[in-house]
């Protein structure tokens, strides 16, 4: 190495460009499949207005007083309802487990967060991709996680959502699914639902991303772009997968293929947080969705480029500025709105019940989920939504109300957003 030095610059960044060629583009490759990442808290995709909210009591609360009046006493915050009706399931708490996919982590402990999910009645999505290079029914695959899940379901509660991307598309998962017997428990009790992926935060605009030896480079060289990604001598390839494309008129007419072929499932659909999001928000509910899901750029993926992860996508409190207006428009009052479904460095109750303020339904538990079964296989995910469902009482409690449905913008007061929304409806050109 030479004695070259440049203070002030990123220069063990370029050094290790340097040295690695493509491969350091993501992060160390030892971490592929074995880490769920996200943003990093130091970069712009992590100045969202959202992790500095305040919830903001009032000093009056009416809404207290009729409660006090139902319950002929005074109410605790243990009288806040926290049952909810989600994507067209019913749910006891605000709450659903976000897709994680077919990455080694995501397989290995699939099984685990499906049973606890399972158990708590709360719904769960399983992530596109999972069937690719697995089958149908080995291991932790796609049957085998609707089983563990189904398993412990409590009568009435929960659904599970199966998503499908442009790959999964030509696997026709949802149609195997659909026609399978040991689905028909679900479909008859109205628990079963698909999620089209239109894209995800950690990477939108991209397809997915997998690292695989020369060996396997060559079995999907076929079918695939494979590209080699790392430097000489090394054994690294990373095979792309499309990312699908979407136009307003595509999006309508898969939403209505999806009601139509799959008539007794529930309809999701899953947005990246692009800045046309409000309006792709709004085509998918009047297309007849019963939700629709966003990633913020907080979003975690099993791999992604880090320009990607540090610089790309709205984090999830423009994304819920933006939808929340169009959710809550009062012209469509009286209308099956469906959903809105949020997800994005959520663990807490704090930031989700300011989401749910904002305008969400509910919030989605992804990498929180995971770290949960990890540290205790047998009750982590019970556990952490148990302390979940304890601070978002007390919040709500709080505010002097009594039910998720009863949040509005006033209970939340946010620093300025430094997102400024584009005249995506104005053609002429801007100067």
């Amino acid at each position: 190495m030479s004695a070259l030095h440049a203070p002030g610059f990123p220069e063990e960044a370029v050094r290790d460009r340097a040295r690695k060629g493509a491969r350091a583009v993501f992060l160390d490759e030892g971490a592929y499949g074995r880490a769920v990442i996200g943003a990093r808290a130091d970069t712009v995709s992590a100045r969202d207005p959202l992790d500095l909210a305040r919830l903001i009591p009032p000093v009056f609360m009416p809404r207290r007083l009729e409660k006090l009046i139902d319950l002929a006493g005074e109410p605790l915050h243990s009288d806040v309802d926290l049952s909810t009706r989600i994507g067209g399931f019913d749910v006891p708490c605000p709450l659903y487990v976000s897709a994680f996919g077919s990455t080694q982590v995501g397989a290995d402990l699939a099984l685990v967060v499906g049973a606890q999910a399972g158990a708590l009645g709360i719904p769960m999505v399983v992530g596109e991709n999972v069937v690719a290079g697995q089958g149908l029914r080995t291991g932790s695959s796609l049957f085998g996680r609707l089983a563990s899940y189904t398993a412990a379901l409590p009568e009435g509660l929960g659904g599970v959502v199966v998503q499908q991307s442009t790959e999964d598309a030509d696997a026709e998962v949802w149609n195997r699914v659909y026609s399978d017997p040991s689905v028909t428990p679900l479909l008859e009790s109205g628990r079963l639902g698909f999620e089209l992926k239109v894209g995800q935060g950690a990477k939108p605009g991209l397809g997915g991303l997998t690292l695989v030896d020369a060996h396997e480079a060559r079995r999907y060289a076929a079918t695939h772009q494979v590209d080699q990604a790392s430097g000489p001598g090394d054994d690294l390839w990373l095979r792309s997968s499309t990312p699908g494309t979407f136009t307003e008129e595509i999006l309508d007419q898969q939403i209505r293929f999806m009601r139509n072929n799959f008539p007794r499932a529930r309809v999701w659909v899953k947005l990246p947080p692009g800045r046309d999001v409000a309006e792709a928000a709004r085509m998918a509910w009047e297309a007849g969705a019963h939700a629709v899901t966003v990633d913020g750029a907080e979003g975690g993926s099993g791999w992604a480029p880090s320009v990607f992860l540090d610089r790309v996508g709205l984090p999830l409190h423009e994304c819920v500025r933006r939808i929340g207006s169009t959710h809550a428009d009062p012209s469509r009052a009286g209308t099956d709105r469906g959903t809105f479904l949020v997800s994005g460095r959520m663990w807490e109750a704090g930031r989700a019940v300011a989401a749910m303020a904002l305008g969400a339904d509910a919030v989605g538990l992804g990498r929180a989920a995971l770290i949960a079964a990890d540290e205790d296989p047998e009750n982590g995910l019970a556990n952490l939504v148990s302390a979940f469902r304890l601070e978002a009482a007390l919040l709500i409690s709080a505010l002097g109300k009594y039910a998720i449905g009863d949040l509005e913008p006033e209970d939340v007061t946010l620093p300025p957003s430094p997102w400024p929304t584009p005249i995506a409806s104005d053609p002429r050109p801007v100067f």
